[in-house]
């Protein structure tokens, strides 16, 4: 909402500056006269041009500016992880789980799976209802189908159906696990 207001005015202010560049009337309120009026003129561009300050100062604040976009971009691009899931009890209260405790039980169940060395599972906002997002770093042995299958009938349809959901929309990453070449005698 912030953005879009601060693209708004940003919009506005150069939209004006380019009107009355390309000839068109200046409000009474304009800062300028008109068309060959400088929005800085040679005195105020190189006021503080020979001051020992001015180039740390402008770097500085540029700086502040870049990270400030950065942190902004870390913020939007993130995704968000589910604090808590509202579970529908059917007696009309309702009770409330940990997003943290419904990831860790879903890795628990799928570490305890034939063939899984390790499983992450991360719990996001989606439209609606949680989604998860798993990490299943496989045996070398182990066929990824079957223990796509085994994840999808085991501990995914368990936390479905325990949290009462419609639907637990998931994306999984399976990796085989890294081994050492065995010498063969």
């Amino acid at each position: 909402m912030l953005l879009a207001i601060a693209g708004l005015v940003l919009i506005a202010l150069g939209g004006s500056v380019l009107a009355i560049g390309l000839g068109a009337p200046a409000p009474s309120w304009w800062l300028h006269d008109g068309r060959g009026d400088v929005l800085l003129d040679g005195s105020e561009r190189t006021r503080w041009r020979d001051e020992s300050w001015w180039w740390p100062v402008v770097i500085a604040a540029l700086a502040v500016v870049v990270l400030l976009c950065l942190w902004w971009l870390v913020a939007v691009v993130r995704r968000r992880r589910v604090a808590e899931v509202l579970l529908d009890t059917r007696d009309g209260e309702g009770a409330v789980l940990r997003g943290r405790a419904l990831e860790h039980a879903l890795a628990e169940e799928a570490n305890g799976l034939d063939g899984v060395a390790q499983a992450h599972v991360l719990l996001t906002a989606g439209r609606g209802s949680p989604r998860t997002r798993i990490l299943l770093t496989l045996e070398p042995h182990v066929d990824p189908g079957a223990a796509l299958h085994a994840l999808t009938t085991g501990p995914l349809t368990h936390a479905r159906d325990s949290t009462g959901l419609a639907t637990l929309p998931t994306e999984a990453r399976l990796h085989a696990a890294k081994h050492h070449p065995q010498r063969v005698t």
